[in-house]
């Protein structure tokens, strides 16, 4: 495989040239549809998905944009190379002519994390050692100077599968399912990308009423929220590439009063969230403070059978307790029984790993799309 470039100097936006990288974002299974959409959005192109990522060229605008604006990106990564990887020579000696020229002679380039899955060089730490040796050689050359990584982080990644090696910066830095505002979470939380790929299937859109019944640390309910007020979840956080050089930072000043412009406004109530535990509403209370839309969420102590609409048409968005261990999945069982009675007839996209979901619930799903919790295996069903 032919060592793929990070960048090219051949765009032009009001007449000055920008760069444009070869850029990589991974997502929750299921959800790269999605993210292929925000992509667009944000400017980017040639998306190229792959099961649980997007490939995708972008300048630093796009970067900056996907970073503040996605709500399932997990990272935005510039790809330094992608090559085949049987060897360590073949790590060192591609990365060696990699163009690295975006970190400047000052950067501090850590390698942070890597993997390798199904590859002949299993040895992540020799293989670590080689991406840093190989790095710091081409950085060397290019700038005629030593290193002092004093300056801004460019944390590197590689990711190493079936003897291809993605080796890349990643410019978000923390991950970007971390918005900041959940302090906490109940048992068993559903990360806030998932939480919003799931709002985006449900297909929301201005003037929606979602309820979840079991709204735990109000998660679902925030990140639809987020949507319908179209507030980009990034705007609460910091990204490693703000600090990446003057062209970084003018591209996050840009983006960020742009997406300010289509940001709604508004007190008005349009989701609602019940839960029989106590201490998860005193969380989502929380929850929803930082992340600024409290004003857009009712929250209540209320079972499944004691549930109340809110207003006649709505749409239930929920992740109802689902058990794993020996014991628990005849109770989820009989819980799916229940929501089933209780929400028949409303439109209800409920995300489950129950067996025979559609028979406990006693409706067949209109759609079922397959996505992972964490490492559970679940479905999203959509009941019309």
């Amino acid at each position: 495989m032919k060592n793929t470039a990070i960048h090219t100097n051949n765009l032009e936006r009001c007449g000055t040239v920008v760069a444009e990288y070869n850029l990589v974002s991974p997502c929750s299974f299921g959800l790269e549809k999605t993210l292929c959409y925000e992509i667009r959005r944000a400017g980017g192109k040639d998306e190229t998905p792959t099961d649980g990522r997007v490939e995708y060229k972008g300048d630093e605008r796009v970067i900056a944009s996907m970073n503040l604006s996605s709500s399932v990106a997990e990272r935005v990564g510039v790809v330094i190379g992608k090559f085949k990887a049987e060897t360590f020579d073949d790590v060192y000696n591609n990365l060696l002519k990699a163009d690295c020229s975006f970190i400047p002679r000052d950067g501090k380039f850590p390698i942070v994390k890597g993997q390798s899955v199904k590859s002949k060089l299993t040895s992540v730490p020799a293989l670590q050692r080689t991406v840093k040796k190989a790095l710091a050689n081409n950085l060397t050359a290019f700038h005629g100077t030593d290193l002092p990584e004093t300056g801004a982080e460019f944390p590197v990644r590689f990711f190493l599968f079936k003897d291809v090696i993605t080796v890349l910066a990643d410019a978000s830095g923390i991950m970007l399912h971390k918005r900041g505002y959940r302090a906490e979470s109940g048992q068993a939380p559903l990360k806030e990308t998932l939480a919003a790929g799931i709002a985006d299937l449900a297909h929301l859109r201005s003037g929606d009423i979602v309820v979840d019944p079991f709204c735990g640390s109000g998660t679902i309910l925030i990140e639809a929220a987020l949507k319908l007020r179209r507030m980009p979840p990034g705007f609460n956080r910091r990204f490693s590439s703000e600090f990446w050089g003057d062209r970084f930072e003018s591209a996050y000043s840009e983006a960020k009063a742009e997406l300010s412009q289509d940001v709604i406004k508004t007190n008005e109530v349009f989701c609602y969230g019940y839960d029989i535990d106590a201490d998860s509403l005193r969380v989502a209370r929380q929850n929803a403070e930082k992340a600024g839309v409290a004003s857009n969420i009712v929250f209540s102590k209320r079972s499944i059978a004691d549930f109340v609409p809110p207003t006649e048409k709505f749409k239930v968005v929920t992740n109802p307790p689902y058990g794993e261990r020996m014991g628990e999945e005849a109770e989820a069982a009989e819980l799916t029984r229940l929501t089933g009675e209780v929400l028949s007839g409303y439109e209800a996209h409920i995300i489950s790993s129950v067996s025979n979901f559609e028979l406990y619930y006693g409706k067949k799903a209109v759609r079922n799309r397959k996505l992972y919790n964490g490492m559970i295996m679940c479905r999203l069903y959509s009941m019309m």
